[in-house]
């Protein structure tokens, strides 16, 4: 029997640093790759340290550069055509602090390229999309995402900006339908969504004509992923939290479960992983921690505290 080796697929990386030098490339990939020049809009770069020994010796330099969004700056540099093999040396090379993701070059054409690994570290304008979670419901001071918009502009008043576009009731269906229309205005380069957990809800009353909102997650999640790049704009999922089922009661008909709760998180961060999408998971800071719930499902004012500490930690 003869077994039939798949093709290597082509893609394209845009580089605006080591990757472009020929030297490099022989080292990585064995040759020097075909490659174009390009400009991503939207981007500016900043120095990055480098200490792992084997890429200072790839590149003969301790310090590369990243990308960082500016509103209105570009950077020049090149497309690489590489082959499923070069690319994963690409992505063996490049460090921990990179992260490979889906940009939209100035030419309308999209490409990879590696961004800063903390998501919202390098961000400028930032939309939130979700629920009552994200709207800050239970909490009189807006809840995590206010936290989160405070420290942001903070940092940068005069260019900064965040976005709380958060509808309390809202399903990832919904949110993947009315995020398109919600964010040329807004000129974001980042796509928070955080919503889903009222997906992963049952009726109590289940009506032979419902869909079950889990079946439809990475649907949502592939429609706002095109959203999101049409703009330029990083998506970054936010996972659900903890839901301490024993104290929910009926909301409008509908019940929520530590089990679909689960089931939602690990639909999310397999289609994450999968598409190279950064997911922030929030589950762990309530987890367990009845007292930060005002109602089983809704943090209370400090459990939005927990949550603001914990997505700091891992998007900073």
């Amino acid at each position: 029997m003869q077994l039939t080796v798949p093709e290597s697929r082509s893609h394209t990386l845009f580089s605006f640093g080591t990757l472009m030098d020929e030297r490099v490339q022989t080292a990585l990939f064995g040759h020097a790759v075909p490659s174009f020049p390009a400009s991503l809009a939207g981007y500016t770069t900043r120095p990055l340290p480098i200490t792992d020994a084997s890429v200072i010796a790839a590149s003969g330099l301790d310090v590369h550069l990243t990308l960082e969004r500016k509103l209105g700056a570009v950077v020049e540099g090149a497309v690489l055509h590489l082959t499923d093999q070069d690319l994963a040396a690409a992505d063996a090379y490049e460090v921990d602090d990179y992260a490979r993701r889906r940009v939209l070059l100035s030419s309308g054409e999209s490409a990879w390229a590696y961004l800063d690994a903390k998501p919202l570290r390098s961000a400028e304008r930032i939309v939130i999309v979700g629920d009552s979670i994200a709207y800050g419901r239970c909490d009189p001071q807006g809840g995590w995402a206010a936290h989160l918009a405070a420290a942001h502009i903070a940092g940068n008043e005069a260019e900064h900006r965040v976005f709380n576009l958060a509808i309390p009731g809202i399903t990832l269906t919904d949110v993947s339908e009315q995020t398109p229309a919600l964010l040329a205005p807004r000129r974001p380069d980042t796509l928070l969504v955080a919503a889903g957990i009222n997906d992963s809800a049952l009726p109590l009353a289940i009506p032979q004509t419902r869909c079950d909102g889990l079946a439809q997650i990475t649907d949502s999640l592939g429609s706002l992923a095109a959203t999101a790049l049409s703009h330029n704009a990083r998506l970054v999922v936010a996972g659900p939290t903890w839901v301490d089922e024993e104290r929910t009661r009926d909301y409008g008909g509908l019940q929520f479960t530590q089990a679909r709760a689960l089931a939602l998180r690990e639909s999310l961060q397999t289609w994450c992983d999968e598409n190279h999408v950064d997911y922030l998971d929030m589950w762990e800071p309530l987890r367990g921690n009845t007292e930060l719930l005002a109602d089983g499902v809704h943090p209370t004012p400090e459990g939005h505290q927990s949550l603001y500490r914990h997505l700091e930690a891992l998007s900073r």
